[in-house]
């Protein structure tokens, strides 16, 4: 039998704009909206906060197994859960930013969220962004977006965002920074960053909010 909700999955580069386009969407839209980074970064916060060993298979399926990851979603945002405690403001910070495409790439990490980001997908109209949505987690969703922009463009972005939040930090250690997140997520293993066959490249170098939005909007069936 087939699945009858409707999947929106928009992968990409970090500090694209994806998570921006897809809540847009879903607001638009009246799906529901699925940060897969933020799970990942809230995985990466556990790991941290722990002092969980990235080489020690046990201690890391241990710690997963000790993660619960929820959604709250409010007309005004979505907020992330880690085990009850809100944590959606400490998982953008830059020392989260800098380890977790580490924690990303370890199978037994995207196993988990996998099937929990499926297990959210089961029923619900939903937007969903990520790095291997369109290709692993949902292979089969209605629309496949897959986003880029100048590299130099990027880091600006996240600069000036890291800044607005009052954080101590340069142009070029961002810069590095998504350099290297784009290193690991383009060569790792299991569930590299690649466009899916069928995805529609959105270059967002010189496109503002709203030009991607209907972008997307125009491409839907």
């Amino acid at each position: 039998m087939g699945r009858k909700n409707n999947i929106i999955a928009i992968d990409g580069y970090s500090s694209c704009g994806k998570s921006t386009l897809a809540k847009a969407l879903a607001k638009r839209l009246h799906y529901l909206y699925i940060d897969s980074g933020a799970m990942y970064r809230a995985v990466t916060l556990y790991f941290l906060r722990n002092g969980v060993s990235l080489d020690d298979e046990q201690e890391v399926n241990k710690a997963l197994a000790n993660i619960r990851i929820d959604f709250h979603a409010t007309p005004e945002k979505t907020s992330i859960f880690l085990n009850g405690e809100d944590i959606s403001d400490e998982i953008r910070q830059m020392h989260i930013s800098d380890n977790v495409s580490e924690v990303s790439a370890i199978k037994a990490v995207r196993q988990s969220m996998v099937a929990l980001q499926q297990e959210m997908g089961r029923s619900r109209d939903i937007v969903m962004d990520g790095r291997d949505i369109g290709t692993t987690v949902f292979p089969d969703a209605n629309v496949k977006i897959f986003m880029t922009a100048d590299p130099n463009v990027r880091a600006e972005r996240r600069y000036l965002e890291l800044k607005n939040k009052g954080e101590q930090i340069t142009l070029e250690e961002v810069f590095e920074n998504l350099a290297h997140r784009d290193y690991i997520d383009t060569t790792r293993e299991e569930s590299p960053l690649v466009r899916a066959h069928d995805a529609v490249i959105l270059d967002n170098t010189e496109l503002n909010e709203e030009e991607q939005l209907q972008f997307v909007l125009d491409r839907l069936p």
